[in-house]
C-alpha cells in the first residue's frame, strides 16, 4: 500500500499541485504481487488524457473507495505492507480487524526513487543548465544594482523569481526563496517578510532558491559580498568553500554512506575551531521534492550512496548577528574509474552552474588542488552559460568566472 505521495507520483510517472512548490498528487495506490496495481485519486483532478493514461497502468478509484477496499483485502487474509513513515493507524488497524496481516516497514519505492535513471539525470543536467543562466543573469543584475544601497531582501527576492520565469520549462519554485543581508544571512532557513525586509548594504548577502522544471528540480545557495568583505569574511567563505571542495572531490567504495563524508566538509572549518548546526546535504527528488530521502550527506546519514543518487553539497559557517556563509551546489553520486586501484570507487558529477564569488575567496589557505578544481569548475560555468546569457552577463560571467591566479595576482 503507498501512502507516500512522492512515491505515487514516481511509480506512475504523474505530477500534480495539491502542495505548494512540490508537484505532488495526493492520494494512494495498491501495488499487488499479481494483478493490475490500484489508483486512489480524486477523478475531478484528472484531465481525460491523463485518466486514459493512467488506467493503463491501473485501475483508478476514488479516495472514498480507500477504507473499503483495504477492509475486503483484509476479510479475504491479505499480508499487505504500509510504510511505517505514512501509512496511517486507521488502515493497517482497519485490515487486521477484518481478519488481515499489517506489514509494517520502509516503503521499497523510496530507494528506488532515490537512484535516478539516465533520462533522469539527463533532464536534471538540462534543468541546471537553464537555471544556471537565470542564475547569472541575477548575479550579473544584482553586481549592478546591490552597490547603490537601495536594493532589498524582497527586491532580489522577485527579481530572481522574474528571471527564473524566463527559463523554458519551469513550472513553480522549488521552496520559498531565502535571502539575508547582514545579520539575517546568518539564520539558515531565514524567510523575508515585510517586517523583517532589510536593505542590502555592505558586508554579505546569501540567497538560497530553487526551481521545478518538468525535467529536474534544483537548489542552489551562492553568498555574495556587497562592497570589500573583511578579513575575516573571507577566511571563513575560504574554509566553507574547502569542505565544499573536499565533498565535490571525494572518491569512496560503494557501501559508504553520507555520515561518513560529512566530516570532509567541516575539517577546515574545525581547524579554525567552528563549525556549523546542520547537514552537509540532503537528497533532491527528480520534478519532485527539493528535500528527499533516505540519502543525505550528514551525521545521521547511514543510507549508502548509490549511482544516480541526487545530493546536494551545502556546508556553512553562522555568526550569529554578523553575517552567515552557505555554498551550495546539486551533486550526482557516479562511478569513479582510478587508474591502476583495485576496487570500483564512486565520486560525484557536480551539476550546478553559477559562479561563486571570487571576492569572498583566499587564495593562501587553499591548496594547489583546490585551486585547480575551483577554475575547472568556473571555466565549465563560463563556456556552459555563455551561450545562455545576453551580452551584458556574458561579460560580467568573464569576470566572474577568472581564474584564482587572476585574483591572487590583482590583490598583490
Amino acid at each position: 500500500m503507498i501512502s507516500d505521495p512522492h512515491n505515487l507520483a514516481w511509480l506512475f510517472n504523474i505530477r500534480g499541485s495539491d502542495v505548494s512548490y512540490t508537484p505532488l498528487p495526493i492520494g494512494w495506490a495498491y501495488l499487488p504481487l499479481e494483478g493490475r496495481p490500484v489508483v486512489f485519486l480524486d477523478g475531478r483532478k484528472l484531465a481525460p488524457a491523463s485518466r486514459q493514461s493512467l488506467s493503463r497502468q491501473a485501475d483508478v478509484l476514488e479516495p472514498d473507495a480507500l477504507l473499503g477496499f483495504v477492509e475486503d483485502l483484509g476479510r479475504q487474509g491479505a499480508r499487505v505492507a504500509f510504510d511505517a513513515a505514512t501509512a496511517p493507524a486507521y488502515l493497517t488497524q482497519a485490515i487486521e480487524r477484518a481478519g488481515g496481516k499489517a506489514d509494517i516497514g520502509p516503503d521499497p519505492i523510496t530507494l528506488m526513487k532515490a537512484k535516478k535513471n539516465a533520462f533522469e539525470l539527463a533532464g536534471s543536467r538540462s534543468a541546471h543548465q537553464r537555471d544556471g543562466a537565470a542564475m547569472a543573469n541575477f548575479l550579473s543584475w544584482f553586481a549592478t544594482e546591490a552597490p547603490r544601497g537601495r536594493l532589498t531582501e524582497i527586491e532580489a527576492v522577485k527579481a530572481l523569481e522574474t528571471f527564473r520565469r524566463a527559463s523554458p520549462g519551469l513550472k513553480d519554485l522549488s521552496f520559498p526563496t531565502i535571502a539575508g543581508a547582514g545579520p539575517n544571512s546568518a539564520i539558515p532557513h531565514y524567510r523575508v517578510s515585510e517586517a523583517s525586509n532589510r536593505k542590502i548594504g555592505s558586508g554579505i548577502f546569501l540567497i538560497d532558491s530553487g526551481a521545478q522544471y518538468e525535467d529536474g528540480t534544483t537548489d542552489i545557495t551562492r553568498t555574495i559580498a556587497v562592497g570589500r568583505p573583511s578579513a575575516l569574511m573571507r577566511d571563513r567563505f575560504t574554509r566553507v568553500l574547502k569542505g565544499h571542495i573536499a565533498v565535490a572531490r571525494a572518491i569512496f567504495p560503494p557501501g559508504t554512506n553520507g555520515a561518513q563524508i560529512d566530516a570532509l566538509a567541516r575539517g577546515a572549518l574545525w581547524r579554525a575551531g567552528v563549525d556549523f548546526d546542520h547537514g552537509t546535504g540532503h537528497g533532491i527528488g527528480s520534478y519532485l521534492s527539493v528535500h528527499e530521502g533516505p540519502q543525505r550527506i550528514a551525521k545521521t546519514g547511514m543510507t549508502a550512496l548509490a549511482p544516480g543518487m541526487i545530493i546536494s553539497n551545502e556546508p556553512g559557517y553562522y555568526s550569529a548577528g554578523a553575517f552567515g556563509i552557505r555554498i551550495e551546489n546539486l551533486l550526482a553520486v557516479e562511478a569513479k574509474t582510478i587508474a591502476g586501484g583495485e576496487r570500483p570507487m564512486l565520486g560525484f558529477e557536480t551539476l550546478t552552474f553559477a559562479p561563486i564569488d571570487l571576492t569572498l575567496v583566499e587564495p593562501k589557505l587553499m591548496d594547489a588542488d583546490e585551486i585547480a578544481w575551483l577554475d575547472s569548475y568556473h571555466t565549465r560555468v563560463r563556456k556552459t552559460l555563455s551561450p545562455r546569457v545576453d551580452a551584458s552577463t556574458r561579460a560580467w560571467l568573464v569576470k566572474a568566472t577568472r581564474h584564482l591566479a587572476v585574483v591572487k595576482a590583482r590583490r598583490g
